[in-house]
């Protein structure tokens, strides 16, 4: 709910807000933030022995805290309403579908290029968000979550979760680390985006290559690999709202109209398309093979689409608008001054 619901009017305010040479930036910190939650969540995790039969506690915890952030949000930001010009026709009840449909058809092509690498790059990205503590407990540590307490399979299954959350932190660490990084190398160096996303991508594609075929019951190189994994995670967060953003802040000063908030909103969806392609798969694969033969399987998809993703991020259109030099716009005002004193003198 948090990332899908609250997350695209949260980017779009900030996009509102910050100026044009700010816009990338500000969408990292977004981020940041993020990798402060992730730790508090797996930390959380270590409470409980096994998490999923108190999830009644930790869901409830998550709303509480989800409530106490949009008060404070209430409290703080502070937003210009549109107010609608009273001699405007009266727009029709298809009005906001049609509204939806012009925007995208508007949008510009780097817009859907972001689309399809976000989508791949999420294939990835689910396999370690939601079937990442399973690979731990079943595959690396083959525990059972409901074998007998006491039994050898449910301490495996406990020092799964654990190794999980461990993991989990280091993560959440990696992740705060490298949107701190991007946001110096973008501030200071005339690096583009795609340049800092694609390498993102394909450590995130190592990762899950070398935890389908190479990570066995090794539970330190499980935690290196998991921990790896969050780094296309941080440039899917970070470049393409922050392109999106300085799009259309550029846009709305040359008098065009944008809809940030949407195309925000196209981009969220994207990461629930390769969430459901990444579950729709390993259930299907699950109707031939155990799940502690899946979850492997669905690394390699997770590689295979990451690795393609990181092609497409290097091909990113993000060149800066291309501005006239000062020296050549003094030799054009030469020239004409000079055509039109000839034509002066031609008329005398």
């Amino acid at each position: 709910v948090t990332i899908n619901i609250l997350q695209t009017p949260h980017r779009a305010l900030v996009a509102d807000l910050a100026e044009d040479d700010q816009q990338v930036p500000m969408q990292v910190v977004f981020v940041v933030f993020m990798a402060m939650g992730n730790f508090l969540a797996f930390s959380i995790m270590q409470i409980f022995e096994v998490p999923v039969e108190h999830m009644f506690e930790l869901l409830l915890g998550i709303c509480l805290l989800n409530t106490v952030c949009i008060a404070i949000q209430f409290m703080v930001a502070r937003e210009t309403p549109l107010e609608r010009d009273p001699n405007a026709p009266k727009a029709s009840k298809c009005a906001p579908v049609m509204n939806v449909i012009e925007a995208v058809k508007s949008s510009p092509c780097l817009l859907y290029h972001l689309a399809a690498v976000q989508c791949l790059v999420w294939i990835g990205n689910t396999a370690w968000n939601i079937y990442g503590e399973m690979w731990f407990t079943h595959s690396v540590f083959e525990g059972k979550q409901k074998a007998p307490k006491g039994s050898p399979e449910r301490q495996a299954y406990h020092l799964g979760v654990k190794a999980f959350s461990h993991g989990g932190q280091c993560r959440s660490v990696l992740q705060l680390v490298a949107a701190l990084a991007i946001i110096v190398i973008l501030l200071n160096t005339n690096l583009r985006p795609r340049l800092v996303y694609a390498p993102c991508i394909y450590i995130g594609a190592a990762a899950s290559f070398l935890a389908a075929l190479a990570v066995g019951h090794a539970s330190t190189f499980a935690i290196v690999c998991f921990t790896l994994s969050v780094m296309p995670e941080v440039g899917s967060f970070a470049i393409p709202f922050g392109l999106v953003a300085t799009l259309n802040k550029r846009a709305e000063e040359e008098g065009k109209q944008v809809s940030t908030a949407l195309q925000m909103a196209l981009l969220n969806c994207c990461v629930t398309v390769g969430q459901q392609i990444c579950t729709t798969i390993l259930a299907a694969i699950e109707g031939s093979l155990s799940l502690e033969a899946a979850l492997p399987c669905v690394f390699i998809l997770a590689a295979v689409a990451q690795t393609i993703a990181g092609g497409g991020a290097l091909f990113l259109d993000d060149a800066p608008p291309a501005e006239a030099a000062p020296a050549e716009t003094g030799k054009e005002a030469g020239d004409a001054l000079e055509k039109a004193s000839t034509a002066i003198e031609a008329g005398v």
